[in-house]
């Protein structure tokens, strides 16, 4: 709760800060100092220190899971405006109004990894999800940020409607927006109930561009605005995978059986499609895309093969790609040229963006002593555990063999391609900032315990 009421109350001040402050540096210190006091004081509440005693009747119930996935997605977000906050204000000139969008999308991140009612669920994805249309078409001069953002607003707005059809199905069914009823009633398989879960799992889907529902991802990465686009595919992605996970886990209960199959060929079909599109793409932006549809493959793991071991996997995940994504965009900002020609010759003329950047992509490919490699490797040992549909986990290990081929394209442009790319002057800040990105993806990959042993005490 401290998070939620503290990130909400700091976006309302960051809009009218823009009104008393002048300075752009100004704007920018006050809103990493709003997301760093979020943090904070989520980290409190995990020593169960209440800023706000609030009685929320159990429509939210701050756990260790939810808590802890909190903290990651908040320092993701900080790690992120110490990168790319002055990225933000070439955007246009409501730098103060993007930093509100910002902290709205983490109240939002806060109330969705926390609902115990279908109610609170709604209200949290939407409060993620509304912000996003704007920051997607905040570059007006840019047809495609235009284009970017209605496309986001209709296909978000479809979706939420069918989430608003499966919520009013399952209250027809059970009586109750309380999840835990949800799975009692489910022993039945009452015809009402199951057809309003499965309009649930549609919407979901949608929201974390899962295959077949994954068609709006490519083209509202590509038009965002590239600084934008990194919070949306780490940060707001991995969000909604912890609110779905949460309510399947309550829906499904002991029953959990009875849907593997779907989930399973949701899964195969995220990560053919994921990869073998990514294979083709000519813009490293839009391979980025695309990859962000593989990764959301590997997520769905965590619910397929739901247990100790996933939730740990999850978690883990979501720091290992939030990290490792974030990275590679911020690289990306400072190149000009977003072709994989681009990138040819930038292992010599600037060697620490290609050193960093190869460590970042070596992660989201899973080679092992990077975080990517215990992620995937967490994923895929819960859906072994499971003891199902063991075709779906050699073919995920296809499927990421294939991941390599497109994420060593760019390595081999930047190491093995004579060229001299343009590269937008960097500050010793953050040069730093992306260091440190770089020794946390491969501290987590040699200890994933520092995140996963926080799961319990």
């Amino acid at each position: 709760m401290n998070a939620i009421i503290l990130s909400a109350i700091w976006g309302v001040l960051m809009m009218f800060s823009g009104i008393f402050l002048s300075k752009k540096s100004a704007i920018r210190n006050l809103a990493i100092a709003g997301v760093a006091l979020v943090l904070l004081v989520n980290i409190a509440e995990m020593g169960h220190w209440q800023l706000f005693q609030i009685d929320t009747r159990n429509m939210l119930v701050f756990d260790r899971f939810g808590l802890l996935f909190n903290t990651i997605a908040f320092a993701s977000t900080l790690l992120y405006l110490l990168l790319s906050a002055k990225d933000v204000e070439e955007v246009g000139t409501h730098q103060a109004e993007y930093f509100a969008l910002i902290l709205f999308v983490l109240c939002g991140v806060g109330i969705a990894s926390a609902f115990n009612t279908l109610l609170m669920l709604f209200l949290g994805i939407e409060i993620i999800s509304i912000p996003l249309y704007i920051l997607t078409g905040t570059d007006k001069r840019n047809l495609k940020s235009n284009e970017a953002s209605l496309k986001y607003f209709l296909m978000g707005s479809f979706s939420t409607g069918i989430m608003l059809m499966g919520i009013a199905l399952i209250y027809g069914a059970t009586g109750s927006f309380a999840v835990e009823n949800m799975s009692h009633q489910l022993e039945g398989l009452a015809p009402l109930l199951t057809a309003g879960l499965l309009l649930l799992l549609i919407a979901m889907s949608f929201k974390v561009s899962a295959a077949p529902f994954h068609f709006w991802t490519p083209d509202v990465y590509d038009g965002a605005p590239t600084v934008f686009t990194s919070f949306m595919a780490t940060i707001v992605k991995a969000a909604v995978f912890i609110a779905f996970i949460r309510l399947f886990d309550a829906a499904f209960g002991v029953n959990l059986a009875d849907w593997r199959l779907t989930i399973a060929f949701i899964i195969a079909a995220t990560l053919f499609i994921g990869n073998i599109t990514a294979v083709f793409q000519q813009s490293v932006k839009r391979m980025l895309a695309y990859s962000s549809i593989a990764q959301a493959g590997f997520m769905l793991f965590a619910l397929f093969g739901y247990s100790a071991i996933a939730k740990e996997g999850i978690l883990l995940y979501a720091a290992a790609y939030s990290i490792a994504t974030i990275g590679i965009f911020a690289v990306l900002l400072k190149v000009k040229d977003y072709t994989f020609d681009g990138f040819n010759g930038l292992g010599k003329t600037h060697p620490l963006l290609a050193a960093t950047n190869t460590i970042f992509l070596l992660s989201l490919a899973g080679i092992p002593a990077t975080a990517g490699f215990f992620a995937k490797y967490y994923m895929l040992l819960a859906a072994v555990k499971s003891g199902a549909y063991l075709w779906l986990v050699f073919f995920a290990v296809l499927c990421a063999a294939v991941s390599v081929y497109y994420y060593f394209r760019v390595i081999q442009a930047m190491y093995f391609k004579e060229g001299n790319p343009q590269v937008r002057e960097t500050s010793s800040g953050f040069r730093v900032v992306l260091v440190v990105l770089a020794a946390l993806v491969i501290l987590f990959g040699l200890f994933p315990q520092m995140i996963t042993s926080h799961l319990y005490f």
